[in-house]
């Protein structure tokens, strides 16, 4: 486990650094960093790195990453996802598929300027948007640049639900995709589900669950 990169599969109602704090404390390890946050709300790929692997984190959070993301139209949350009751519900009676997927080709493709939540873990002024927003202060997050390399609809279900596999560059948040998708589409939208499939030449399928490793652990012992 010394000076390895490691991917894992963190699961759903997990924080990034909760789930490293966990195999660090399984592995009884002293260094451990991971490479790009996952939101306690999104699962799938996470890759921590050991000991002198750790001077490789920046570069592994350079690469481009794969997202499978389901989106809701027709209705907003104040933080973008499902951590938040539903808010501002329309019909989306005019919307079909070809429609959503002529709004992704013409305004989420190639470079964007995007705005992040104020429920992310942006800082402004030393403290983290997401703290500032729970204590009901409002933030202002200047837009910043992202690339979206690829984005297509893998599963239309119905005008409200359907799911997006999303290729895209380091620091691109798909709650703000999803957000400003329902806002080009004048109907409100959300993301319900995050899973992070790929970074770089990373995959999901490579990815081991914690139990695995208390599990080796156990059997050391």
């Amino acid at each position: 486990m010394q000076d390895s990169i490691i991917p894992i599969y963190k699961p759903v109602g997990l924080s990034s650094f909760k789930a490293l704090s966990i195999f660090k404390k399984q592995n009884n390890l002293k260094k451990v960093g991971h490479a790009g946050t996952l939101d306690p709300l999104a699962e799938g790929l996470l890759i921590l790195a050991t000991g002198k692997a750790t001077k490789k984190i920046s570069e592994i959070q350079d690469l481009p990453k794969v997202y499978l993301a389901k989106i809701r139209l027709g209705a907003t949350t104040k933080s973008f996802d499902r951590e938040f009751e539903e808010e501002n519900i329309l019909p989306t009676s005019e919307i079909d598929q070809a429609k959503v997927q002529q709004v992704l080709e013409t305004f989420f493709t190639g470079k964007i300027l995007q705005t992040p939540p104020a429920f992310s873990a942006v800082k402004i002024n030393g403290e983290r948007s997401y703290s500032l927003a729970r204590k009901g202060i409002e933030v202002e997050i200047k837009p910043r640049e992202v690339e979206i390399y690829k984005i297509n609809i893998v599963s239309y279900i119905s005008p409200e639900d359907f799911d997006l596999e999303i290729h895209c560059s380091k620091g691109t948040y798909i709650r703000s995709i999803a957000r400003d998708l329902g806002e080009k589409l004048n109907v409100g939208g959300y993301m319900k589900a995050l899973t992070r499939i790929s970074i770089g030449n990373y995959h999901i399928d490579q990815a081991a669950r914690l139990e695995a490793f208390q599990t080796k652990n156990e059997n050391e012992k």
